[in-house]
């Protein structure tokens, strides 16, 4: 998944800290000044985080129903055996806070949401929930 971020360094250590993501490469457009960075976690997913000077701001919904009222990027999901805890940490990194941990419309998963320090939505979603 790509997400596109107004301030690369800063994005790129907030998710290496709060997701334990690390670098995988990095690399610069020169044609349309696209910067970006590979980031991966030790489970196999990967966040592409993309800066581009004179972007502008986005979609910045501030929770999932209301991004869901616009077609395109709403937010992105990462699995974890454990919501209560990783979301105690990642608000503990600066997340903030859209919707604390609580049943979702699937039976026996839980899900929580939290945004990264530009306000993009992240879910979080418990599989493990019996």
């Amino acid at each position: 998944m790509g997400v596109n971020v107004r301030d690369l360094p800063a994005l790129t250590a907030w998710y290496q800290k709060a997701f334990g993501l690390r670098p995988v490469f990095d690399f610069h457009l020169d044609a349309p000044g696209l910067t970006g960075v590979v980031l991966a976690h030790p489970h196999g997913w990967r966040v592409e985080l993309l800066a581009r000077p004179g972007s502008t701001p986005g979609l910045r919904a501030p929770d999932p129903l209301t991004a869901a009222l616009t077609e395109g990027y709403g937010h992105f999901a990462v699995t974890t055996p454990e919501l209560d805890p990783v979301y105690a940490a990642l608000v503990a990194h600066g997340a903030g806070e859209v919707m604390k941990p609580g049943p979702s419309p699937e039976p026996g998963i839980r899900m929580a949401w939290v945004s990264d320090p530009e306000g993009n939505l992240i879910e979080l979603i418990e599989k493990n929930a019996e």
